[in-house]
């Protein structure tokens, strides 16, 4: 059965969203791999439930820098199931504290989440679900 392995999001700085996620989301830290040829890094963050995100930063080329509050095609936000309603409106407020953007929320949708969009130190969109 197919199921998705991982999710690669390119960073300008592997360790400053790597300490994010761990902080946040309780991700574990995997070691760096160096491509020194390729002007290539990358390092893997695993999250408790086994769900797995790849940063990985290059030399060249220089990566297109996007506005996090723009809709665009493909990728558009990650979502995190935090278990319970309390548990998005407290770490929208602790993030909303650290001084990362809030979007939108906490708030229930149409279709029936309960969710807030928070955005990470890359501009990425961050869906917070129960």
């Amino acid at each position: 059965m197919p199921r998705i392995e991982h999710i690669a999001l390119w960073t300008e700085d592997i360790d400053r969203l790597a300490t994010f996620y761990k902080e946040y989301f309780g991700a574990s830290i995997g070691p760096k791999y160096a491509n020194p040829s390729k002007g290539f890094e990358s390092r893997f963050l695993t999250f408790q439930d086994g769900a797995r995100l790849e940063l990985m930063q290059t030399s060249v080329p220089r990566l297109m820098e996007r506005d996090s509050a723009v809709q665009r095609m493909g990728l558009t936000h990650l979502a995190f199931s935090l278990g319970s309603e309390n548990r998005v409106d407290e770490l929208t407020a602790t993030l909303r504290e650290a001084g990362f953007g809030v979007k939108d929320g906490p708030r229930r949708t149409g279709d029936g989440y309960y969710e807030s969009v928070v955005i990470d130190p890359d501009g990425n969109r961050l869906e917070l679900t129960v």
